[in-house]
């Protein structure tokens, strides 16, 4: 975004620059902090990486794709832990492309969640991004997703707020990062479905983020809400035990 297509986003979205010029002046700052404030991010008015990739989203329509799978499953009780064996953390597939973002914002906790879709059934972020569109809010509301083959995608910008627990005000301080699967493959039944690279990739995050922003507590979104999600106890998994 050039700095004329940054206050056409702004003035869309209601934090009016005084003007679309290309000049990035005061009143344009303030717009910015304006937005900043309103979507969770760092109030610093410059219309950086994170910010602008917050505006591309909170302007975007949603796209269509596949419908939202039924979550019904994730009002069910955590299920019982599985004996899953032991896997080492691991660098995910897409390392040697894969940038973990830099925040201001301050963070000390990561709330782990699944996407409450079905075993063995692959989903993108663009698949989720949808279905929270779709649901009112600017984007995805993880900052981070484990595919099935151990990928590691990016979300919502680390420096914005994010929208996946909102239980006890826990999008505040926190990461919200999201396996896909947790529902048996009857769509009904919550499941800790992590394959392998799922798990090995989850911890090589875990470890990363726990480095990177002095993270004290690795929780499940199942601490916070009467639901089954993560699908799995993460206070008694390898996750929980990194701190």
């Amino acid at each position: 975004m050039n700095k004329r297509e940054v206050q056409a986003a702004l003035l869309s979205l209601g934090f009016d620059p005084k003007g679309v010029d290309g000049r990035f002046g005061q009143d344009t700052k303030a717009a910015v902090i304006a937005f900043q404030k309103a979507y969770g991010l760092g109030a610093d008015g410059i219309a950086g990486r994170q910010t602008i990739a917050a505006l591309k989203q909170a302007i975007a329509a949603p796209q269509p794709g596949r419908p939202e799978p039924d979550k019904s499953a994730m009002a069910a009780p955590v299920p019982v832990s599985q004996r899953l064996g032991t896997v080492a953390a691991a660098p995910p597939p897409n390392a040697a492309s894969l940038t973990l973002l830099a925040t201001a914002r301050p963070i000390d906790e990561i709330v782990w969640h699944c996407a409450a879709t079905a075993e063995g059934k692959d989903y993108t972020v663009a698949d989720i991004r949808a279905w929270h569109k779709l649901r009112g809010f600017s984007d995805i509301g993880y900052h981070y997703v484990v595919y099935r083959d151990g990928r590691i995608m990016l979300g919502r910008p680390v420096g914005q707020q994010g929208a996946h627990c909102a239980d006890q005000g826990k999008n505040r301080g926190t990461i919200g990062c999201s396996y896909v699967g947790g529902v048996a493959a009857d769509g009904k039944t919550p499941k800790d479905t992590r394959t392998p690279a799922q798990r090995a990739s989850m911890l090589w995050l875990t470890q990363q983020l726990i480095g990177r922003h002095g993270i004290t507590r690795v929780t499940g979104h199942n601490q916070y809400a009467a639901k089954a999600c993560p699908s799995f106890d993460v206070g008694r998994d390898e996750l929980g035990k990194l701190v």
